[in-house]
């Protein structure tokens, strides 16, 4: 069973990066790479090796959906787990989500002592190989 080590983490809110930085990577334990928008996680993320995409779902030029579908193009990216977090009711049904590997969601604003847990607890319904 592959450990949840390394999370890409794609946000355009400053503030949000900054709290789920220091709750995922300070309080959790996790190593995260950050980026600001889908163009920019997809010039750096497949380098990172990530075991887990971390996801906006709102975001301006592409949205976290595209992005994700984006990242399935990429060879290393293809099956890597996701999570989406959203402020907003996420229209995408349960068949698209599974068919993409998503895992499920996290509601903003969210507790940032809690989120690693809540991340770990999706974390642990992924399919096994």
């Amino acid at each position: 069973m592959t450990e949840l080590k390394r999370i890409l983490h794609v946000e355009d809110d400053e503030d949000i990066l900054m709290i789920a930085r220091l709750a995922l990577a300070d309080l959790g334990g996790f190593e995260v790479m950050q980026c600001m928008s889908g163009p920019e996680a997809l010039e750096k993320g497949a380098a990172f090796g990530p075991d887990l995409l971390l996801l906006d779902f709102m975001m301006p030029e592409m949205n976290g959906l595209q992005t994700l579908q984006a990242l399935r193009g990429q060879p290393t990216m293809s099956d890597v787990p996701a999570i989406f977090m959203t402020a907003k009711q996420i229209e995408v049904s349960q068949a698209e989500f599974d068919g993409l590997g998503v895992l499920g969601k996290i509601t903003k604003p969210f507790d940032p002592v809690a989120l690693s847990n809540d991340i770990m607890r999706l974390w642990a319904t992924r399919p096994q190989p």
